[in-house]
């Protein structure tokens, strides 16, 4: 009796100790990775509970139902939709489809983390095309170089630095690139941006057969945990993205999430707004401070490094996790105000006086 008594106390133990440490929901130190600063929504919440009972039993085969609710939100048919776990799982996909080792992917520098770890484990090569000063792409060169590679990815707005590319600029480019190269168009942010800075993604993708538009539910939707991506292209790309779909790849609770997500979604605008909203307010008293950020369209604020300021020294003993490049620039994630009051307090050093 005494043994079995230890053997529960220590598997309550065990239990403890792992619910102790789940990242808290609501934490304003962290910034480091871009996640919605807000819990679920309520009502995704409730429809989540609903799937425990469940959790004995296998998902869909492939993700047909998650894919059929995706492709009617968008207006699209279901046949050009594929699903991954999270933006990196529909990238994966794409790479696994189209590349083979040895071919060549054209990206930013920087880009977003995942892009040079993705070529790498395909085993292809990466080609990067440098920023601007101000965080933009050089789509002339990316066009040129894209004629020799397999693969070409544009972030729009683009991680790090939030800024987008001019539609027009964004048609010329797509106008340049070979039929035979696949372009990752990677819109994880575009939740976030105003209506009139949207690209007609559905036109885009009917006009261009060899682009994939490439969403995830980690960022405005708050579900970054449930690791819920998709993609969208042309019907006859898609299907053989869909060969690389993989079974019971995507579990009940993200069709669950998802549904949920769509029906609460003047909720889920108004938290957009206020995200918007405080990026704004962050940028300005960025400013006041005589502080440059780039002119960012997500959920973050990118601090270049070729203004000659110590930004990783200054948020070193702070507590407040950025993420921080080899440049010396900066990527802050927006949060509530109490992240914000502390972003500002670490950079008050440095403030023009």
């Amino acid at each position: 009796m005494g043994a079995r008594n230890t053997r529960t106390s220590h598997a309550h133990n065990h239990l403890t100790e792992v619910v102790s440490a789940l990242p808290h929901a609501v934490n304003p130190l962290a910034l480091s990775l871009n996640e919605n600063p807000f819990p679920p929504l309520p009502g995704v919440r409730s429809a989540l509970a609903h799937c425990v009972d469940a959790a004995n039993r296998y998902p869909e085969f492939l993700p047909e139902r998650l894919r059929a609710l995706i492709a009617d939100h968008l207006g699209v048919q279901t046949e050009q939709v594929v699903i991954g776990s999270g933006a990196t799982g529909v990238i994966m996909q794409v790479l696994g489809a189209v590349t083979s080792p040895g071919d060549r992917m054209v990206m930013t520098l920087p880009t977003f983390d995942g892009y040079p770890i993705f070529a790498q484990m395909a085993r292809l090569t990466s080609v990067t095309v440098a920023l601007d000063e101000h965080g933009h792409h050089d789509l002339e060169a990316m066009a040129e170089a894209a004629g020799r590679a397999r693969v070409v990815v544009v972030c729009r707005p683009h991680n790090p630095t939030g800024t987008i590319e001019p539609a027009a600029d964004i048609e010329r480019f797509l106008q340049r690139v070979p039929q035979d190269t696949v372009v990752l168009l990677d819109e994880a942010y575009v939740e976030f941006l105003a209506p009139e800075h949207r690209l007609d993604a559905l036109e885009l993708v009917r006009r261009f057969p060899n682009v994939v538009v490439v969403r995830t539910f980690s960022k405005a939707y708050g579900l970054a945990g449930l690791r819920i991506g998709y993609g969208f292209c042309a019907p006859a790309l898609a299907r053989r993205l869909w060969t690389m779909q993989l079974p019971f790849g995507v579990g009940a609770s993200g069709l669950v999430a998802v549904a949920a997500s769509y029906d609460a979604e003047c909720q889920l605008q108004q938290r957009i707004r206020m995200i918007a909203s405080e990026r704004r307010y962050l940028r300005m008293r960025l400013r006041s401070m005589g502080v440059y950020s780039t002119d960012g369209h997500a959920n973050f604020v990118y601090l270049p490094g070729n203004g000659g300021h110590p930004w990783r020294e200054l948020f070193a003993d702070t507590g407040l996790q950025i993420r921080d490049y080899a440049n010396g620039a900066v990527r802050i994630t927006i949060g509530n105000r109490q992240s914000t009051r502390a972003v500002l307090r670490a950079l008050a050093p440095i403030a023009t006086r």
